[in-house]
């Protein structure tokens, strides 16, 4: 063989395998993992009031627990095929790493260190917070620049614990640290009077309000110092399985907009308007692009409800911490939640 048909042979050579890079990465991934397994491994908190919490049976219920539930009726048609694995804020992330999970939903904030330097995708935004600051009602403080030279306790290895130290070195404060391993940690020292304030995203200091002895004798302060974009992780080495998780998140949030809850599933089935058509699977054809079922979206709303019945079961009205939607009230109701149209 001449040189220069074994240069072009070579180069022939290499154009296959680059073509057969691009064309497998989709069919060995996450998705075909949960497939074959049966189940979602999914993580999230250890406790936290509304989001994730297990009951003295052994029952997981929150927020992002039934997003978890969501992906798994849209993966494999049904919601309870989850196992639940609580991490710490500590462990979360070399969890999902590591593969011991495949999806974390774990109230965790989305920041350009987090994907740039841990390799890891946020798909999404589930859920608009900011952190903000419990106080002893007998501090006698009003907000939280009156915290100069207060013991503040604080996770470790958090968002939390850095936005601590921003806002103080800002408002040339001083503070002294008490910094735990766990949320259950910093909220007995709290208890304890290991520290006057406690500090967290504002969510879960409603909750962590509750858990007191005395709830009465500790204040929310009204003061958020930062933005925190809470939303579902997943390995950022997986596209095909970083699109399934953001869509569901997104189907959530439509189907509100689009008027389809639980006990309008049926109803929605049957309508004749094109959005509402693409988003049961009837038209488009979408789930084929996902590797799933075209009816994966409708499956997922069915078995948890829409993104308000969620929120509302959870968080809002029906749940004992009656947060209210603010940030998380769909666009064109006064708040920020958006998601794409499913066309």
């Amino acid at each position: 063989m001449s040189k220069t048909r074994r240069i072009r042979a070579q180069g022939l050579g290499l154009g296959v395998i680059a073509a057969l890079a691009v064309a497998t990465p989709a069919a060995a991934g996450t998705l075909d993992s949960v497939k074959q397994r049966g189940t979602l491994q999914c993580g999230v908190s250890e406790g936290v009031s509304g989001f994730s919490e297990k009951d003295a049976d052994g029952k997981w219920s929150g927020f992002d627990v039934d997003f978890c539930r969501a992906v798994a009726a849209a993966v494999l048609g049904d919601a309870t095929k989850v196992a639940f694995t609580p991490l710490s804020a500590g462990e979360r992330f070399d969890a999902l790493k590591s593969g011991k999970v495949d999806l974390l939903a774990r109230n965790s904030t989305w920041t350009l260190g987090r994907e740039a330097e841990l390799g890891l995708a946020f798909a999404g935004i589930s859920y608009h917070d900011g952190q903000g600051f419990l106080a002893k009602r007998s501090l006698g403080v009003d907000g939280a620049l009156s915290l100069d030279k207060a013991k503040i306790c604080v996770e470790a290895g958090t968002t939390t614990q850095l936005n601590l130290a921003d806002f103080f070195k800002a408002n040339s404060m001083t503070y002294e640290e008490k910094a735990f391993p766990g949320a259950a940690e910093a909220l007995a020292a709290f208890q304890s009077g290991q520290c006057d304030v406690l500090t967290r995203d504002q969510s879960a200091l409603h909750g962590e309000k509750q858990k007191l002895a005395k709830p009465a004798e500790a204040v929310v302060l009204p003061d958020v110092i930062s933005k925190e974009p809470l939303g579902p992780v997943v390995r950022s080495d997986d596209f095909p399985w970083f699109t399934v998780v953001k869509w569901v998140n997104f189907a959530l949030i439509n189907a509100e907009e689009l008027g389809i809850a639980v006990a309008d599933v049926d109803q929605a089935m049957k309508s004749q308007k094109p959005e509402v058509r693409r988003f049961t699977g009837a038209e488009g054809g979408f789930g084929k692009a996902l590797g799933l079922s075209d009816d994966w979206a409708i499956r997922a709303v069915k078995a948890t409800g829409n993104y308000a019945e969620i929120y509302e079961r959870n968080l809002g009205a029906q749940a004992k911490l009656g947060i209210p939607r603010g940030l998380n009230q769909l666009w064109n109701m006064g708040g920020v939640l958006y998601a794409p149209p499913l066309r």
